[in-house]
């Protein structure tokens, strides 16, 4: 008899722990049941026509079709990306208000732009994340990253890079890998410019021997044999141009750098809305709409949710702190 009333509890027990995790189950499917029932605004710190402009107005296009109201982009430029992180990040956290929050967020305070932070800012979900690669011309004296690094430290300061502003992500790409390879992270001298596309102008121009834009942005010029791509800052190939070298094989720091896209909020948006951008977003990367747009990118699909794409922020923010106070920009 006591074997049976025993049966009978752990039975009773087993019943009540499925249903503690079913109504657990039930309450967070609950909590992610919010949904906008008019317009959203979607905040772009950037110009438009740019990369992270064309991922906003496609991303938003399909969260119309996701949650059924209009998400309307609106581009708010200045101060390096300040003026658009701070308007997204001070807005009223009801859920009508997200944005385009790139990985300037997690550099800008340490050039002394603002004072804002990544925490200032409710993380949803990342988007679009792109390496940083290390291209030359096609008739460069370099076969690879070692001969071009091992010229750098043998003659630091004489050769040149460019892709994009001083202390742009582009700039602290090669900053970054020098200082994390153990040499000096002006031992290739950086070269300002408006971007990647002027840079590898100047590039094919004989200006400056090196760039580091995406690899995505040089790969036409790649794939005409006019570039060619020494490294891929990724521990992941390149699906385009899968027999790039990966810096995370190449280099004792195993170093890698990816600028990147994320959807965020304003400061403590509310975990239910959170919860149901960051779902909507993740079904809205698994669609073949989504693929199609990335693959006419020449980007790669990703997603990570709030957690992890504040672990994103957060490893990043330190990183590429320590770069910035490096080269002596930190303000």
């Amino acid at each position: 008899m006591a074997h049976v009333l025993s049966r009978t509890v752990l039975m009773t027990a087993a019943t009540l722990g499925a249903l503690v995790t079913a109504s657990v189950a039930q309450a967070e499917d609950t909590a992610c049941d919010w949904t906008p029932d008019r317009a959203v605004t979607v905040i772009v710190p950037w110009g438009t026509g740019g990369g992270t402009d064309a991922n906003a107005r496609r991303l938003a296009s399909l969260l119309e079709q996701e949650m059924g109201v209009p998400f309307n982009v609106v581009n708010r430029t200045g101060g390096n990306g300040v003026v658009g992180h701070t308007a997204l990040a001070r807005a009223r956290p009801d859920g009508y208000t997200i944005g385009a929050a790139t990985i300037e967020l997690a550099t800008m305070h340490h050039l002394g732009l603002t004072p804002l932070t990544w925490q200032d800012a409710t993380p949803i979900a990342l988007v679009d994340q792109n390496p940083a690669s290390v291209v030359v011309k096609a008739d460069a004296r370099w076969d690879s990253l070692e001969a071009l690094l091992k010229e750098a430290k043998e003659h630091p300061g004489e050769l040149t890079a460019s892709g994009t502003a001083q202390g742009g992500i582009w700039h602290l790409a090669l900053a970054g890998m020098l200082q994390a390879e153990g040499l000096p992270p002006d031992a290739i001298r950086w070269v300002p410019s408006q971007g990647a596309a002027p840079a590898l102008q100047e590039l094919m121009a004989g200006g400056v021997n090196v760039a580091t834009p995406s690899l995505s942005e040089a790969q036409h010029l790649v794939e005409q044999g006019e570039l060619k791509a020494l490294a891929y800052m990724s521990d992941t190939p390149n699906s385009n141009l899968p027999d790039v070298p990966l810096t995370a094989d190449l280099l004792d720091s195993g170093w890698t750098q990816s600028a990147f896209m994320t959807i965020s909020g304003p400061g403590k948006l509310p975990e239910e809305m959170t919860c149901a951008y960051a779902n909507a977003i993740e079904k809205i990367t698994q669609s073949d709409e989504w693929a199609q747009f990335k693959a006419s990118r020449g980007s790669e699909v990703v997603f990570e949710g709030p957690e992890q794409t504040a672990e994103l922020f957060s490893e990043t923010d330190q990183q590429l702190g320590e770069v910035i106070n490096a080269i002596g920009l930190a303000r």
